[in-house]
């Protein structure tokens, strides 16, 4: 339906339409739906002519589900965890024909189911290792309310490289990491022995770690509309703005963790 009423799809007239669907229902045979992921990039691999191309791939583990049932069938070895011996060949063939030329591109948005929350579980480890970014959500974040829970410890992205964010971009998201990574390293202590069991210094790091997370969140009563909107460009001094607030609750004063400034 919003896609009707933003006039992504035109009911009347589908061939001003600009979406494709494709579709592969967990009632089909597995291999029909193994070949439904390569067929949508067939497809986007048709549009991305002089176009720029948005493809969207929910649920990923789906494809490599379906690649393990074929496999079973086939009576192949399984290889660790179960999964085909094939993985890493079939996950290529299907990510590695997803990159931009001269005459357009094709920009890749991919849900991963990830078993068990296990990152380094085949299907999500060979996946990621093809991604040149990963938003990761966390259970634990979303047991505290904190939305949107994205893991910054596990997230990971290509782009935060000093040539490309600037040094002080770098040096403030791994000094932030490095906080985030220490408190999540305190946390079973604190659960057995509280807080005031802390030496000063982690009780220290410990209030700027809660405040990173807070800051990374957004509160119930803030609301956004979907609307579509122009394109707009933003420098790279203006898109440094937004690690300032990371830069004060990284050199807060201890007077200022301890009454929650």
């Amino acid at each position: 339906m919003e896609m009707k009423e933003s006039g992504v799809i035109h009911e009347k007239n589908l061939a001003e339409s600009k979406v494709a669907l494709v579709y592969g229902q967990m009632n089909e045979p597995p291999g029909a739906r193994m070949r439904v992921g390569l067929t949508a990039l067939t497809m986007a691999e048709y549009f991305r002519d002089e176009q720029d191309v948005l493809l969207f791939i929910d649920n990923l583990f789906r494809f490599v589900q379906a690649g393990s049932e074929v496999s079973a069938l086939l009576g192949r070895m399984p290889s660790a965890v179960g999964y085909q011996p094939t993985l890493s060949t079939e996950m290529g063939s299907l990510q590695e024909r997803i990159p931009s030329t001269k005459e357009g591109s094709i920009t890749s948005i991919q849900a991963v189911y990830v078993p068990a929350d296990d990152l380094t579980d085949p299907a999500p480890a060979t996946t990621f290792a093809h991604l040149d970014a990963t938003t990761v959500l966390s259970r634990g974040l979303a047991a505290k309310g904190i939305y949107p829970a994205v893991d910054p410890l596990d997230s990971t992205s290509t782009m935060l490289q000093p040539r490309i964010v600037g040094e002080e971009h770098y040096e403030t998201a791994q000094r932030v990491k490095q906080t985030s990574q220490r408190y999540k390293e305190l946390q079973d202590i604190i659960a057995i022995l509280g807080l005031d069991e802390l030496s000063e210094e982690d009780r220290f790091t410990v209030a700027r770690a809660r405040k990173i997370e807070r800051f990374l969140s957004q509160p119930f009563f803030e609301k956004s509309l979907l609307v579509l909107q122009g394109n707009m460009l933003v420098s790279q001094k203006q898109f440094g703005v937004s690690i300032h607030p990371f830069r004060r609750i990284r050199r807060s004063s201890r007077a200022v963790l301890l009454f929650g400034g």
